[in-house]
């Protein structure tokens, strides 16, 4: 299943307009929270998704029947660009477990790229809600090796994908490669470029909200 949070108006389309706008994306603090910003919404969205029970809340002035989680999530993300999706979901979800990924491109001379995966984190998934974000849903090729190691280290019951902007194809790749998980885009664009980046996409995510990087 594949949610766009952009199909009607609203504040995430709001935010995703904020990130694209080459006026606006170069405040990097703005360009951070604003990514934050689509974690706490989809964070929302994805709650009503989950499995609750009812508690019995004591208030100064008698006992409440109130809604709270039966299990906490395990929040992961992809360094270093993820690391403000995952805080705006770790705002709402501050009980959760977190996990690390360390991965990213690795391009030759002739432009073609692997994925180079150099550290992997998690606590225990077994059983439990794994929500994986990246910012840029590209090429899929990204998450579709994270989520395949993650397999490795147990089950979860369910799984969610989140990122600010995914394209087609790469929503169609991950899919193809790891069946059955949910996917939740601030917006999702049809094209990639020669270089597979989103396009109009917002350019590279990392290096807007953390500055650029020497390539090793």
């Amino acid at each position: 299943m594949v949610h766009n949070l952009s199909e009607k108006p609203s504040l995430v389309a709001h935010y995703v307009a904020e990130l694209r706008d080459v006026l606006i994306q170069n405040d990097r603090m703005r360009f951070r929270r604003n990514i934050e910003r689509i974690g706490e919404v989809i964070s929302y969205e994805i709650s009503k998704e989950l499995e609750w029970e009812t508690v019995d809340v004591t208030t100064p002035m008698g006992t409440a029947p109130c809604y709270q989680l039966v299990d906490q999530p395990v929040l992961v993300t992809i360094l270093r660009a993820g690391l403000p999706l995952h805080q705006g979901m770790l705002n709402y979800f501050d009980h959760a477990d977190n996990g690390f990924i360390a991965a990213y491109r690795e391009h030759d001379t002739e432009g073609n790229f692997t994925i180079n995966m150099g550290y992997v984190t998690s606590p225990e998934i077994n059983d439990r809600v794994l929500i994986v974000s990246d910012p840029m849903l590209a090429t899929g090729a990204s998450l579709a090796l994270t989520l395949q190691k993650l397999l490795k280290m147990g089950t979860p019951k369910q799984i969610h994908v989140v990122c600010a902007i995914a394209a087609t194809e790469g929503i169609d790749y991950l899919l193809s490669q790891v069946p059955g998980i949910t996917i939740w885009a601030g917006t999702i664009d049809k094209e990639l470029n020669a270089d597979k980046y989103i396009v109009p996409g917002l350019g590279d995510a990392g290096d807007l909200a953390f500055g650029e990087k020497i390539q090793a």
